[in-house]
């Protein structure tokens, strides 16, 4: 498995060489793509060649260790390390989806439970906003219908990163953002119970890694575009005038609309970026289908439409249903501190990937 490494050494130096040419850093999407491979590759070859130096210096101080026993231990400590070291590198080496490194496009809508399913899709949101705010991302609104009770009936945004020197490989929004597609079941007492009784409604989540145009070619004659008034709160103009737009790709049926701008043009801008980004999820799921199971996620496979998660306000409980995650802090959850949830996801998803790839 590690022999595949020497193979990456030439493609390491030829990026070094390739990222240093004025004409490389002429293309912005060229030089993004470069310095993100040249990042993973970079990674991959430090710990080879620390679990390359591991194995030299256990071997010497074996061969010290025949003349003097004090050694021993040093050997025991080296080779544990180097252990350490290729399992590490077993995991980089791991086939990763070919979109982890993009930029994300998210949506949250309500679903059953009416104001409070809109209210928590609101909450979630914040949830991600401040998430995204703790890892140095923007996070840009798209579009957003917004419920009576200032909820979102559905809200989509876009989730973009640091540069991949910054992120690292796999640390990118979608990387890490796309373990949250499913149903999201909350457990409170709503704001509209007078009761205090405790209520369950649900919100749902979408993650699509976002597409360039180089990615998805889309072409005029598979568009269907609609126009129609604005709804919902609104400044001037928004209300007044045909500024929204709803797309139809012909050939899929995905339809898209957006409504935030004030401008048609704008809003066509807009639902386009979400259209690529649907249009390219939808060819991953395809590839993935087809795909060997060693390079399935384990996680991503369930269903979209089940309960992935519980939110539970009367105990501080988050619990995530696919890998047996739970704690009691909801509180800091909801307030951005997501990481050790996904963590459980990657890492339910990296056994499974190791799993099928040893088989």
């Amino acid at each position: 498995m590690f022999e595949a490494v020497e193979g990456m050494l030439a493609e390491h130096a030829e990026l070094e060489g390739r990222l240093g040419l004025p004409e490389t850093h002429a293309d912005a999407r060229l030089a993004r793509t470069l310095n993100r491979r040249y990042a993973e590759l970079g990674t991959i070859i430090s710990v080879w060649r620390e679990w390359q130096q591991y194995g030299d210096d256990a071997g010497a101080a074996q061969e010290l260790a025949a003349d003097d026993p004090a050694f021993a231990e040093e050997v025991t400590e080296l080779r544990k390390r180097q252990e350490e070291a290729a399992e590490r590198l077993r995991r980089l080496l791991v086939p990763r989806d070919p979109v982890d490194d993009k930029d994300a496009i998210l949506e949250v809508k309500s679903g059953e439970g009416g104001e409070e399913s809109a209210l928590f899709a609101g909450d979630l949101l914040r949830m991600y906003t401040r998430y995204a705010e703790q890892r140095g991302w923007k996070v840009e609104v798209l579009d957003a219908a917004e419920s009576d009770l200032g909820g979102y009936k559905s809200v989509t945004v876009a989730v973009k990163g640091g540069s991949a020197a910054s992120t690292g490989p796999g640390q990118a929004p979608y990387g890490l953002l796309k373990y949250e597609g499913g149903v999201h079941r909350v457990q409170r007492v709503p704001v509209t119970e007078s009761q205090g009784r405790i209520h369950t409604s649900a919100a749902g989540v979408l993650v699509v890694p976002e597409a360039e145009a180089v990615d998805v070619e889309i072409h005029d004659s598979d568009l269907r575009i609609d126009v129609f008034r604005s709804s919902g709160p609104g400044g001037q103009s928004v209300n007044t005038t045909d500024s929204a737009v709803r797309i139809t790709h012909v050939p899929t049926g995905i339809v898209v609309s957006c409504q935030n701008e004030k401008s048609q043009l704008q809003n066509k801008e807009q639902a386009l970026r979400i259209l690529r980004a649907r249009l390219l999820a939808a060819a991953q799921e395809a590839a993935d289908a087809e795909a060997s199971e060693a390079r399935r996620s384990q996680v991503r496979t369930v269903d979209r439409s089940e309960r992935i998660r519980t939110y539970n306000y009367a105990e501080n409980r988050i619990a995530d249903h696919r890998t047996g995650y739970k704690a009691y802090n909801l509180d800091q959850v909801l307030d951005g501190d997501l990481q050790p949830v996904l963590d459980s996801c990657a890492e339910a998803d990296m056994a499974g990937r190791l799993e099928a790839l040893e088989q």
